[in-house]
């Protein structure tokens, strides 16, 4: 096992416009070890409280994803919950309760600080720097982050963007934390720094990846239904993640493929509650999707003249 992810282990409650569901298992974490397992067997670090359910563990060791890491506390597991208008990009946060959360604090089995692959799912930039400081070998590090951090804890973020390989952020996240509107530039500003590798998701509409010698970009998948898009970000983050670590390189090809590993597990994401699509997904389906993205990027030449 050469992949760490660090992330929340929560109770999602969520509503959109083909259903509702209450308590039901979520959290960054649980959405980006459940997309890299179909790639490689993370391990898993994060808190839950005397709330969680067993059902749930064994649903993620299912998944082949290793969960020593995850402690459980005395008190209750982190609940969000949320309703999506039918622009599901509209997105209302009713209720976010940290409970155990609140005083994580992370302390990595022994046998998990020997990684050569990190994601740093969205919290705390101190907790991510104390993550880091656990592990000693560390290749490639993804870390993502949110508007809340960059308002409040800018010097302890910046402190971990300068110990990440990558960064994950969404368009707006990418224009507040580097003052510009223009996402190339915002980019741009980043690698100058540690990173280097920048990402910026745009929803339904894709995703682009910047290094300092390329550009890369993706559309998002044209999906018939989306039923609930909660962790497709992280998704996204378990499946490019898992996808370098399978193949253990870190090269303009492998990134590549990466994004479309990525782009596939959180398409598929979108389509049931929960994690509930991810129950049974077979690997010949991400194969045949991440080949669909291929498809919807593929021309030939125009000829001029």
């Amino acid at each position: 096992m050469n992949l760490l992810i660090v992330g929340t282990v929560a109770f999602d409650s969520v509503e959109t416009p083909y259903g509702k569901v209450e308590r039901v298992l979520g959290g960054s974490g649980t959405y980006a070890g459940c997309a890299a397992s179909f790639f490689t067997a993370p391990m898993l670090a994060g808190v839950v409280g005397e709330d969680f359910p067993d059902e749930y563990f064994d649903l993620l060791r299912l998944r082949g994803i290793d969960t020593e890491g995850v402690v459980r506390e005395s008190g209750k597991t982190f609940h969000w919950a949320g309703k999506y208008e039918t622009d599901v990009n509209v997105r209302t946060t009713l209720l976010t309760e940290l409970n155990v959360l609140e005083k994580f604090d992370p302390i990595l089995p022994d046998r998990f600080r020997d990684v050569k692959y990190l994601f740093l799912a969205n919290t705390d930039p101190n907790i991510q720097l104390k993550v880091m400081d656990q592990c000693g070998k560390l290749e490639f590090t993804v870390l993502d982050t949110m508007n809340y951090w960059i308002e409040n804890t800018r010097d302890a973020l910046d402190k971990a963007l300068d110990r990440a390989d990558c960064v994950l952020l969404n368009d707006e996240e990418a224009r507040m934390l580097c003052g510009t509107p223009v996402l190339r530039n915002a980019a741009r500003a980043i690698l100058e720094g540690h990173p280097r590798v920048v990402i910026i998701k745009k929803g339904e509409h894709g995703v682009m990846m910047f290094t300092k010698d390329s550009f890369f970009m993706l559309p998002g998948f044209p999906l018939e239904v989306v039923k609930d898009p909660t962790g497709a970000g992280d998704s996204f983050a378990g499946g490019f993640i898992g996808w370098l670590a399978a193949k253990d390189r870190i090269d303009e090809t492998a990134l590549r493929q990466a994004v479309a590993a990525g782009s596939a597990t959180a398409s598929f994401c979108c389509e049931d509650f929960s994690v509930d699509r991810f129950r049974r997904l077979e690997i010949e389906e991400l194969t045949e999707r991440s080949a669909a993205f291929g498809a919807l990027t593929m021309f030939e030449p125009l000829v001029m003249g």
